[in-house]
């Protein structure tokens, strides 16, 4: 008897490609593994035997299988329309079972993984009768009826571990190897796979170039429905990075432009703990927390850094994690309607040097790298062009809206100012310190009538931030003008974060920006707010670091942007050597500084309180990179697009931290005073009451 094999079930209606994908994907797995393959039309007693097939299948084929042992099953005589010989199919490492109901719910306690092929029904016939020949072409309906009440009664599509759209164009195997590689219960037999994944190479070009960001952005990327531009537009829009301090001008050094392009190229969205992670037309579904899947894909450093490369991605994931993925650090589930997280995987981007003016091309070693490179080369050189020419696209004058937007506040200004004090009830309890409260805005506009690109680039133009972000995730944009640092981990360990809490708005007067200033300087509530925070954080960082290495750099210091002071701190830590770094992150997530303290008891307060999920906003926009570093910022001043069928949807998170001594009319018109900026360039106003 051998050990037994790992059987995976390749189903989907006739003439979806399972038989071309099923040959083409043993061919691809013999190159690490003994693979045998069966394919169920060789069972199936006649062209109405479908649920018979099955039944024999199931019986004679995976049982037996299952066990180790050599299957022996009577194949099906098509010409003489009886039973054929008797055939055997042996227990290797890897069987491929193909064919309609393969994966039926007979057949899935004997299955380790199940794919199914989508392909389009035009396609289907076409296909199936050119593999089978006229002879089908009588029993298609009479199959085609077989297949729809087999499916009303075992829905296996929704049970698919992978989902491919089979488009016959070749790309199928390769996506679908891709996805399999992430199933837990295939990681030990394609442990092989996995090693050729992590063994990546990276082409790296320097080129002295300071391009147009938002121009190459376009020209790379202006047809991308999955990309990323983390902007640091602080660098180029109210300048002088260097003004506001050596802190800023860090944090305003890079800028990070990518899609899923490639052929490494890929996107997974996140909720309620299930991740699903799009491969070209291949989908796989598995369940288990986010932070555990983070863990599984980044956090070992698979690519060094190129000699003389400054930054510190070097490729990997990109987007957003939302709010709500606090049901895995300590607060409750809630449901929002944007999923709990999405990235890209780029296999390719561009990193600009705003410091060196320099323009850095990042490539996985593949068969297509080559031809990114040139298009990269060229549209680095055009949008170079057109900055040295003054011909920027990267402040649009309007938001590209057809009329002006009327947003709705969630909480009118009582409702708000009662929340207040119920956040001071609860302080004076005992059960919180300090309650970062939070509301939303929202309006809607006609499907198409806002676009996206435009809003965002009149948000970087009106409020530059060191870590501005534009994110087109399909149907979702998120576009953050966010100045505040979450968490950065450094492929050396290195960890650094960098709460603000305290806001004051900007006065076109200088006299009376300077006392604005001041005055946020010298508040005892504001400098209290910062303090709690820090405490927080130093407490959530030093779960994994080195002990004593946790240590606050700059306490209170006041940082002047396009439309607001904020008081800002810096806390470094050291990670401990093999601590996992996904773990890390999720033990400061979310940001202290969008909670209060203490964390957990906070957060419960605030459900209560807002009785409504965050989405996007609060939550962390950045990159997970190969070499094992992160950078994350805080997505606040994020503005989020939903696209709909009629109607899109756009929000606008707002709050501020509550303390005993909190101001009720202090507090609303900070929170109006942090919607300024994002609704300026919009052309709308903060709703009345």
């Amino acid at each position: 008897m051998s050990p037994a094999p790992v059987i995976i079930a390749i189903d989907g209606r006739s003439g979806a490609g399972k038989t071309t994908l099923a040959i083409e994907l043993a061919a691809r797995l013999r190159e690490h593994h003994k693979v045998s393959l069966f394919h169920l039309e060789d069972i199936y007693p006649g062209w109405n035997g479908l649920a018979a097939g099955i039944e024999r299948y199931t019986a004679t084929v995976l049982a037996p299988l299952r066990r180790g042992e050599a299957a022996r099953w009577v194949s099906w005589d098509w010409e003489r329309h009886y039973d054929g010989e008797t055939r055997m199919t042996q227990p290797a490492e890897i069987v491929l079972v193909e064919g309609v109901g393969a994966a039926a719910a007979a057949a899935a306690p004997y299955l380790d993984a199940v794919i199914w092929a989508d392909s389009p029904d035009k396609d289907r016939q076409t296909r199936a009768l050119a593999r089978d020949g006229e002879s089908y072409r009588p029993y298609w309906e009479q199959w085609a009826r077989q297949e729809d009440e087999w499916l009303a009664a075992d829905d296996v599509p929704s049970r698919a571990d992978v989902r491919v759209l089979n488009l016959a164009d070749g790309a199928a195997p390769a996506e679908v190897l891709q996805a399999l590689q992430y199933l837990p219960s295939l990681a030990a037999v394609l442990l092989p796979e996995l090693s050729a994944r992590r063994g990546l190479q990276l082409t790296a070009e320097r080129l002295d170039a300071a391009p147009d960001a938002a121009r190459l952005f376009e020209l790379l990327y202006g047809g991308s429905p999955n990309a990323v531009w983390l902007d640091s537009s602080l660098a180029e829009g109210a300048g002088d990075a260097a003004r506001q301090g050596s802190a800023a001008a860090e944090r305003s050094r890079f800028s990070i432009l990518a899609d899923d392009g490639g052929s490494y190229g890929q996107s997974v969205r996140h909720r309620s703990g299930r991740t699903r992670v799009s491969v070209g037309n291949s989908t796989v579904r598995t369940d288990g927390g986010f932070f555990r899947w983070l863990d599984g894909v980044w956090g070992r450093r698979a690519l060094r850094a190129p000699e003389g490369y400054p930054c510190e991605f070097t490729l990997g994931w990109l987007g957003y994690l939302g709010y709500e993925l606090k049901r895995e650090t300590g607060g409750s589930n809630v449901d929002a309607a944007t999923p709990d997280a999405s990235l890209i995987f780029a296999g390719r981007a561009v990193v600009l040097d705003h410091r060196e003016r320099t323009a850095w091309l990042l490539a996985l070693d593949t068969p297509d790298a080559g031809g990114w490179l040139a298009a990269a080369r060229a549209a680095v050189a055009a949008a170079d062009l057109e900055s040295a020419a003054g011909g920027s696209n990267g402040g649009g004058q309007s938001a590209g809206t057809a009329a002006a937007l009327d947003f709705d506040a969630r909480d009118s200004e009582a409702a708000y100012k009662a929340k207040i004090a119920a956040a001071q009830h609860e302080i004076t309890e005992g059960n919180s310190y300090e309650v970062c409260l939070t509301t939303a805005l929202t309006a809607t506009a006609a499907a198409g009538e806002i676009d996206p690109w435009q809003a965002y680039l009149a948000l970087r133009r009106r409020n530059p931030a060191p870590f501005a972000s534009f994110l087109r995730l399909a149907d979702l944009t998120v576009a953050s003008t966010s100045p505040e640092r979450f968490l950065r981990i450094c492929a050396d360990g290195a960890m650094r974060a960098e709460p603000i809490k305290g806001t004051r708005r900007r006065a076109a007067d200088a006299a009376r920006d300077a006392e604005l200033r001041s005055d946020l300087e010298s508040s005892p509530k504001d400098r209290a707010e910062n303090i709690m925070i820090v405490d927080l954080l130093r407490n959530d960082l030093s779960h994994f670091a080195v002990p004593g290495s946790v240590s606050v750099g700059r306490l209170c210091a006041i940082e002047s942007y396009a439309t607001v002071h904020q008081m800002v701190s810096t806390i470094d830590a050291r990670l401990r050597p093999g601590m996992p770094r996904a773990e890390a992150v999720a033990a400061c997530f979310p940001a202290g500084s969008m909670t209060g303290a203490p964390k957990v008891s906070t957060m419960a307060i605030l459900d209560r309180l807002e009785a409504a999920p965050r989405g996007v906003y609060s939550g962390a926009i950045g990159y997970f990179s190969l070499s094992g570093a992160t950078d994350l910022a805080v997505a606040i001043r994020t503005l989020v697009i939903a696209a709909g069928t009629d109607r899109d949807t756009l929000s606008l998170g707002i709050g501020g931290a509550i303390t005993a001594d909190s101001s009720a009319q202090d507090e609303y018109e900070e929170i109006r005073t942090k919607a300024f900026g994002v609704l300026s360039a919009l052309g709308a106003e903060f709703p009345p009451g």
